[in-house]
């Protein structure tokens, strides 16, 4: 993804300047188009580290629960024939994220000015992802806005419930990994180094497992600072990584090739593929923006790659899926659906079922790995406390042997 400055006017005449990511310039210039700004220069910035902005902040400032929760809210007041200025009114009035109760007051008010929501809620792209402002303009349009919320709703819950299996079955060992590493940097740190100094005054002849734990104890004692620094520099790397979509297609590749955790990636990213696929051709989003807005949503640079040569294949009048069957993370199962899809001219249709049996998918693989990784890892942990306690049992057999 290329990052481009640009300068340009709203619908209302004013002037606008600013950033934005894409994947080319004139898919940017479409982007800022569908906000409701004309531009009249647009530079793209040269690809280093010096010309990225750094921010802490990763994702949207507004959890995915209170997003839903609004949609949920706004579809019902919609529905009950509320009109959409007020019923921003009274969702800004009740919502409990102040980022998105801050960026709806400002909704409400350019809705008063005469601007319809999707322009409106464009100027926030952090709170309103491309997905949103898409179907909520394809809405307007239809005039189904209540549909469309409704649907919107129902995709970013499925989203989040999916997301959700896959972080429950990576946080588990993630969080024992964290408590074996405390509990392994106290024991050598504070309670080695006692039993360290009575091996010493006994000068009894140590075992190797022994003499291999008090080296790496005198070691953390003398070089703590060390582990300080390698865990700073983690820390940035790993936000270098995940900045960079070069660096970050190397560990999305790596990641989907785990022997364990990588199946359940995959079928977690084609489910949100197929999912967002599938809303988008239902709201009437043309093929080729609505490729481009997955891109977006699917958080994975090796799916990201085969998206463009998708699209790069139908813009030259081929089939959308003929560069997905020759990549390997789409099963075949997936690639025959879509290519049925495209055949019937019922792609929505095959995208859904596909997305359907994928989350079903996730659930009974994110439970199975959950039952499986549980006894795995507490039996790590055991062997690690287990080997650097042992080091500290067998010479003490010895030295009361010895004074025996």
């Amino acid at each position: 993804m290329a990052q481009f400055n640009y300068i340009g006017r709203d619908r209302s005449g004013k002037s606008r300047k600013g950033k934005i990511t894409s994947s080319a310039k004139k898919d940017a210039v479409v982007q800022l188009r569908e906000k409701g700004i004309a531009v009249s220069e647009i530079i793209e910035l040269e690809s280093n580290i010096f010309n990225k902005e750094v921010s802490l902040s990763i994702g949207s400032p507004v959890k995915t629960q209170d997003f839903v929760v609004y949609l949920r809210q706004f579809s019902t007041l919609i529905v009950a024939g509320i009109s959409v200025v007020e019923a921003t009114r009274i969702l800004a009035q009740q919502t409990a994220s102040k980022a998105l109760r801050k960026a709806l007051m400002n909704v409400e008010e350019e809705l008063r000015s005469g601007k319809p929501l999707s322009v409106a809620a464009a100027v926030h792209e952090k709170i309103f992802p491309p997905m949103f402002i898409n179907l909520v303009q394809a809405g307007e349009a239809t005039g189904n806005l209540d549909e469309t919320l409704d649907r919107l709703a129902t995709f970013f819950e499925k989203q989040h419930y999916g997301m959700q299996k896959v972080k429950s079955a990576l946080t588990y060992p993630i969080a024992i990994g964290i408590v074996a590493i405390v509990v392994v940097i106290f024991l050598l740190t504070n309670i080695v180094p006692t039993f360290a100094t009575m091996f010493a005054q006994f000068d009894a002849e140590l075992p190797t497992i022994t003499k291999i734990v008090l080296a790496i104890s005198n070691w953390m004692q003398s070089f703590w600072w060390v582990i300080i620094l390698l865990f700073i520099a983690l820390i940035v790397l790993a936000l270098i990584i995940l900045k960079n979509s070069y660096s970050k297609y190397y560990l999305d590749y790596a990641i989907l090739k785990m022997p364990i955790f990588g199946k359940l990636v995959q079928k977690s990213v084609i489910a949100r593929m197929t999912r967002t696929l599938s809303s988008l051709f239902k709201s009437s989003v043309p093929i080729l923006e609505a490729l481009s807005i997955v891109e977006k949503v699917v958080m994975n640079e090796v799916m990201i790659g085969v998206l463009r040569e998708s699209r790069a294949s139908l813009e030259s009048g081929k089939s959308l899926s003929d560069p997905m069957k020759q990549h390997w993370i789409f099963p075949p199962m997936v690639t025959q659906m879509i290519a049925i899809g495209e055949q019937s001219g019922s792609l929505d249709l095959m995208l859904e079922k596909v997305s359907d049996f994928y989350e079903k998918e996730v659930d009974a693989t994110a439970d199975a790995l959950k039952g499986l990784i549980e006894p795995l890892m507490i039996i790590f942990l055991a062997g690690v406390v287990g080997f650097i306690v042992l080091s500290i049992i067998v010479p003490m057999f010895d030295i009361f042997n010895h004074v025996k």
